[in-house]
C-alpha cells in the first residue's frame, strides 16, 4: 500500500535528525510522541538480527584473538611513538589509550563487516527513523498522535517547504539580532560615565533626590536585574517611561520613528529609479561621455557630507530663491523635498556605482556572448540575460544603504528640524535618557532586520542558484 504523505513525513523526520538544531526542536515539540517511538525502538533493536549478528561476531573476533593482536599492535605503536619524541613511556596511561584506540577500531570494524554481510543479504539496521516512519504508516497511531504532536508535525511541514524555511529561519536569527542589539546598547549606556538623575534634576539636586530618582526608575538594581527588566519590556511590547518628562516611550517613538521611516522610503525609491537607468546607461557605454560624466557626478554624490549638502540647499532654494521651506512641517508635502535629496544623493551615486560594475561584470560571460549568438537584440541580452544576474550585488547595496539612511538620518533631521527618531535618540543620549534610547533603538533595529528579511527573500526570488541552495539544504 501506498503512503506518499506519511513517507515524506518520513523522509523530512530523517533528514532533521540529522541537523543538531532541528534534531533538539523535533525532540522537543513532540517530547510525547518520541517516548512511544524510543521505547519501540528499543524493543526493535534488541530483537533484530542486527544486535544478535553484532553479538556474536564480537565474541567469534575476541575468541580468535583479533582484538587482543588488536591492542598489542596499538600498544607498541604508542610505544614507538613515545621513544620517538622522547616523551617518558607511563604504563598505566600507555595502557589505557591504547585500550580506548583500539576499542574504537574494534567497534569500526565489526560495524563495517556488519554492514558488509548485511547487504549481501539484504538486511538492514533498525533506525530511529525508519520506527517513527514505521508507527505513523498505522492510521490509529497518526490519529492518536497527532494533538500531542502536533508543534512536531507543523516544525515538519515548515522544513519540508524550502521558502517557508528559509523565511522562518531568518526571521528567528532577526529576534537574536535584535537582542543582542539591545544587549551591546544597554550596556554601553549602564556604563557610561553619565549621570541622569544629576542631569535631569540639575547641579543642586541633594543625594537623597537622586537617590530616590535612581529608585523610582530601577537604577539603583544590579546590571543584570535592569537589563532583565529591559529585555522584558521588550518582550511585552512596553518600553517604560522616559526619565524625563515621563512619557510614554513607545507612544512618542510611535509619533516620531513613521516620520524617519517615510523620509527613508522615498528616498530610497526614489533613488533607485534614478540610479538604476544611469548605472544601466554607464555599463552599456562605457568609457563614453555619458560614463565619465554620470560616474563624477556619482563620485561627487558620494563625497558631500549630508549636513554641508542640508544647509547649502537651505541657503540657496529657501534663504536666496524663497521657493521651498527651510524646516519640516508633515502637512506641507514641499517640506520633504530637501531632506529627501539630501538622503538620497549618497544611495543614488551608491546604487548607480554598483549597477555599473555588476552589470560591466556580467555581460563579459560567457552566456551572454551564446545570447548575442543566437541572434537576441542588445536589449533583450540587457534586460533578459544581464539585469537579472546582475541585481544580487545592487539588491545587497540598497539593502546596506537604506539600513545606514534609517540608521544616520539624525544629522539629515537636525539640519532641517525634523521631529524624527534620529532627531530624538540624539537628543536623548546626553541625558543618558535609558528607556527612550533603547526604545529608539529597537525599533530601529527591527525595521533594518525586517529590510534585511526581504533582501535574502528577493535574493531567491532573482537568484536560481540560491533556490536551488535552499531546497538542498
Amino acid at each position: 500500500m501506498d503512503y506518499p504523505l506519511v513517507d515524506r513525513l518520513g523522509n523530512i523526520f530523517s533528514k532533521m535528525l540529522l541537523h543538531p538544531t532541528y534534531r533538539f526542536l523535533l525532540l522537543l515539540a513532540g517530547a510525547p510522541i518520541h517516548l512511544v517511538v524510543y521505547f519501540v525502538f528499543l524493543r526493535r533493536k534488541n530483537q533484530s538480527l542486527h544486535t544478535t549478528r553484532l553479538d556474536e561476531l564480537e565474541a567469534e573476533w575476541t575468541s580468535s584473538g583479533y582484538r587482543n593482536n588488536l591492542l598489542a599492535e596499538t600498544k607498541e605503536q604508542l610505544e614507538r611513538k613515545h621513544r620517538f619524541f622522547g616523551q617518558p613511556l607511563i604504563s598505566e596511561k600507555l595502557n589505557r589509550e591504547a585500550n580506548r584506540i583500539a576499542g574504537a577500531k574494534f567497534k569500526e570494524a565489526l560495524l563495517s563487516q556488519l554492514k558488509a554481510q548485511q547487504s549481501g543479504i539484504g538486511q538492514s539496521q533498525v533506525t530511529y527513523a525508519d520506527t517513527f516512519t514505521g508507527l505513523i504508516r498505522h492510521p490509529a497511531f497518526l490519529a492518536a498522535s497527532f494533538v500531542p504532536g502536533f508543534l512536531m508535525y507543523a516544525l515538519m511541514l515548515i522544513y519540508g517547504n524550502a521558502y517557508l524555511k528559509y523565511i522562518i529561519e531568518r526571521l528567528v536569527m532577526t529576534v537574536f539580532v535584535i537582542f543582542g542589539v539591545a544587549f551591546l546598547v544597554f550596556t554601553i549606556l549602564y556604563l557610561s560615565p553619565m549621570n541622569p538623575a544629576a542631569n535631569i534634576i540639575g547641579e543642586t539636586a541633594t543625594a537623597e533626590q537622586i537617590a530616590a530618582f535612581n529608585k523610582l526608575y530601577g537604577l539603583d538594581q544590579p546590571y543584570l536585574a535592569q537589563l532583565w527588566h529591559t529585555f522584558q519590556g521588550i518582550l511585552t511590547f512596553d518600553l517604560g517611561k522616559s526619565f524625563a518628562g515621563s512619557e510614554d516611550v513607545a507612544t512618542s517613538i510611535a509619533s516620531k520613528f513613521p516620520v524617519t521611516l517615510t523620509l527613508t522610503a522615498v528616498s530610497t525609491v526614489i533613488a533607485v529609479l534614478i540610479a538604476l537607468p544611469i548605472g544601466l546607461v554607464s555599463a552599456t557605454r562605457p568609457n563614453s561621455f555619458f560614463d565619465y560624466t554620470f560616474m563624477l557626478l556619482a563620485l561627487i554624490g558620494l563625497s558631500i557630507p549630508n549636513f554641508w549638502q542640508g544647509l547649502i540647499l537651505i541657503l540657496n532654494f529657501s534663504i536666496k530663491l524663497q521657493w521651498l521651506p527651510a524646516t519640516y512641517n508633515p502637512h506641507n508635502a514641499l517640506t520633504m523635498i530637501m531632506p529627501i535629496v539630501v538622503l538620497g544623493t549618497g544611495l543614488t551615486a551608491a546604487v548607480a556605482r554598483m549597477t555599473r560594475s555588476s552589470t560591466l561584470e556580467v555581460i563579459h560571460e560567457d552566456y551572454i556572448t551564446t545570447a548575442r549568438a543566437k541572434g537576441l537584440s542588445r536589449g533583450q541580452v540587457l534586460w533578459k540575460h544581464a539585469v537579472g544576474n546582475a541585481l544580487i550585488p545592487i539588491i545587497t547595496i540598497i539593502g546596506l544603504q537604506f539600513g545606514a539612511m534609517l540608521g544616520g538620518a539624525a544629522v539629515t533631521e537636525k539640519v532641517f528640524n525634523i521631529s524624527g527618531i534620529g532627531n530624538y535618540i540624539v537628543d536623548k543620549q546626553f541625558i543618558p535618557d535609558i528607556p527612550s534610547i533603547m526604545g529608539g533603538v529597537i525599533y530601529t533595529a527591527i525595521t533594518i532586520s525586517i529590510v534585511n528579511v526581504i533582501i535574502d527573500i528577493l535574493y531567491a526570488f532573482f537568484d536560481p542558484r540560491i533556490r536551488s541552495r535552499m531546497k538542498q539544504y
